[in-house]
């Protein structure tokens, strides 16, 4: 082999939600190439590199990780959550499709991270204890219609749903007509989880119902979860709340 290509999940952004490997492969890695927020959150050890980029060059970026590895460097290449989750490591694979000859000699690995839905869900309770998918309503890649189509499906199947990219400042709207596909299929009283910057600070967890969510507010930073038809909420006996799915059908 002539280089090595890691690609690496960061996690939501807790430092102590880095798996060891993570760690490791960062640590050892010459050049780091990632997002700009993504790459800001290491710190360099002596003669390493890091190069930051923006988040719609990520084709670019994969691109440019292979043709350093190939030239025998040892290469990161860094995303939030999982890599493998609306991430960094398709980017790297549709490179190779795109120009096989240049994974050629090129040791390529994907260490796993924690997805944002994972850590939401875990600070709300268990609201994927049963069949989920994870749907992006950023329209960059795929059309509106698609991703329409796929909520109405899902909602129809009955799956729980974790919305990533609900919301930006040039897509302000797109939320609002996801709830709006939703309730045509969904009871009103199905259970929803707005989880922002989850891990961090200025987290804040919010659970509400479909009919609340159109006055629920969200960004970039935000993962909404939209449970089945048998999410529920349980209490504790001091009064303590939390959100799961029953994990057999025979409780639904």
């Amino acid at each position: 082999m002539n280089g090595h290509l890691t690609i690496v999940g960061l996690g939501p952004g807790p430092e102590n939600w880095v798996t060891p490997a993570a760690t490791d492969a960062v640590g050892r890695a010459d050049i780091i190439l990632g997002y700009a927020p993504y790459v800001k959150r290491l710190t360099p050890r002596a003669g390493q590199v890091f190069e930051a980029s923006d988040n719609r060059e990520e084709l670019v970026r994969a691109e440019r990780a292979l043709a350093l590895a190939a030239s025998g460097r040892r290469v990161a290449v860094v995303s939030g959550g999982d890599p493998g989750v609306f991430a960094m490591a398709a980017a790297v694979y549709e490179a190779v499709e795109k120009n096989p000859a240049s994974a050629n000699g090129v040791e390529i690995r994907v260490e796993p991270g924690v997805t944002a839905m994972l850590a939401a869900a875990a600070r709300i309770g268990a609201p994927l204890g049963h069949d989920f998918c994870a749907i992006s309503l950023s329209d960059n890649l795929k059309s509106w219609a698609t991703i329409e189509k796929r909520l109405r499906l899902a909602a129809e199947a009955d799956f729980v749903m974790a919305l990533y990219n609900p919301a930006s400042k040039a897509r302000p709207q797109q939320i609002e007509q996801a709830f709006e596909i939703l309730r045509t299929v969904l009871p009103s009283e199905t259970i929803v989880v707005f989880a922002r910057a989850v891990g961090r600070a200025d987290e804040d967890v919010d659970v509400t119902t479909l009919i609340g969510a159109a006055e629920m507010a969200c960004d970039m930073r935000t993962l909404v979860l939209v449970g089945s038809r048998a999410t529920r909420s349980v209490q504790s006996g001091d009064g303590r709340a939390w959100v799961y799915t029953p994990r057999s059908e025979r409780d639904r």
